[in-house]
């Protein structure tokens, strides 16, 4: 580690990297043993010395009740973790320098956050940059990652699913770079660099290694934005050839977009400019169940922040306890094991699965009748089943 540090803070990312994107398996022997010998659940056993801290981001839309559904999850689960709270909203008057400092002060000391869609409005009142985009700025989380997996039990048009999207969303179109250079005339600049393609790059090929897949695949519009998409493209390229084991090739974004309707099974790994991946994204989610169902994180050299994979507020279902919690409690699971606490993420994602495998129980999202509030209970039910 100390020669990685001494490469500056390229070698920083990179070797973070390596290390975000795997499994944790630095759990206690003696906590595998007790999963594996029986079937109690006994969470004094496991219990680490002391509580993890986490930062908390409720968000607006559905976003607090689901954190509501976290925390009474892991309450249930005797999960080793406390939340740090913040509240920041721009459309509830909860939002402003002083809060943003507030959060970033709490992940710069906890290092991990959990948090819902900060609904961005459209309306422009002299600031571009939305507190979404600062967080990601300053924390320069620049790696998200979406698992497009589909659930057992739960039918779509395409089942047995199983892709990654990782998403460079530190710079491109959402680069807050806008001005009127004539009266009607509005120029919007698309930032891409060498320095961050190459890092997303090495993340996204350090990612199927480590997760052991076959293929990356470079999503781009170079055949018409030549230099801008064309450097991404290069940078990705001349990566692909450090890593011979990996199938390397690169697809234009509308074509793409076509073939994850039509054939998504051809995809293992896609990597991506910003706008791309948030498009790409959402149109993934869609092939396994929606907004609802989709986990997903973002990374940077020091902090992991975990979120929906679709980053929708669902404003027009909040107070109606009809939200989806699937997605924000297997995003909360990946955290615990971002955390290596294997065996109460395990307990915890196993336990939703179930529920959702049983069928008994769906929101009204997955065609069901069923509410927040008893899909929470069937999924504490399960956690000693």
């Amino acid at each position: 580690m100390a020669a990685l540090r001494a490469l500056g803070s390229a070698g920083k990312n990179f070797s973070f990297a390596l290390n975000v994107v795997c499994s944790r398996t630095l759990a206690t022997s003696s906590l595998l043993s007790s999963s594996s010998q029986t079937q109690f659940y006994s969470p004094a056993a496991e219990r680490p010395d002391g509580d993890f801290k986490v930062t908390m981001i409720p968000g607006d839309g559905v976003g607090p009740e689901l954190m509501h559904v976290v925390k009474e999850v892991f309450k249930a689960a005797d999960v080793p973790v406390q939340f740090d709270e913040h509240h920041v909203s721009e459309v509830q008057n909860m939002a402003s320098e002083e809060k943003l400092d507030e959060v970033l002060n709490s992940m710069k000391s906890n290092r991990v956050a959990i948090k819902g869609k900060i609904y961005t409005p459209m309306e422009y009142k002299g600031e571009l940059s939305s507190y979404e985009m600062k967080l990601r700025k300053k924390l320069d989380l620049f790696a998200n990652v979406v698992h497009v997996n589909s659930l057992p039990g739960y039918s779509t048009r395409h089942n047995n699913l199983d892709l990654v999207i990782i998403r460079e969303q530190t710079e491109g179109e959402y680069s807050s770079l806008e001005y009127e250079s004539a009266q009607g005339v509005i120029e919007c600049l698309k930032i891409i660099t060498r320095e961050k393609s190459r890092r997303i790059a090495k993340f996204a090929f350090d990612y199927a290694t480590k997760k052991g897949r076959s293929k990356v695949t470079a999503v781009h519009k170079a055949n018409i934005m030549k230099l801008g998409d064309g450097l991404f493209l290069q940078c990705c390229k001349e990566m692909a050839e450090l890593y011979p084991k990996i199938k390397y090739e690169s697809v234009i974004i509308d074509n793409c977009c076509m073939q994850l309707v039509s054939n998504p099974y051809q995809y293992d790994v896609l990597v991506m400019p910003n706008l791309y991946g948030n498009i790409i994204d959402n149109l993934a989610a869609g092939l396994v169940g929606g907004a609802g169902v989709v986990p997903g994180e973002s990374f940077s050299a020091e902090y992991a922040v975990f979120e929906t994979g679709a980053r929708h507020p669902f404003s027009q279902a909040m107070g109606r306890n009809i939200a989806n919690p699937t997605a924000m409690l297997l995003s909360s699971a990946n955290m615990l094991r971002h955390l290596n606490l294997e065996f109460h993420s395990n307990l915890i994602s196993e336990a939703v699965r179930k529920v959702i495998k049983l069928g008994k129980v769906r929101t009204p999202d997955m065609g069901g009748y069923s509410t927040s509030a008893e899909f929470t209970a069937a999924v504490i039910t399960n956690l000693n089943a």
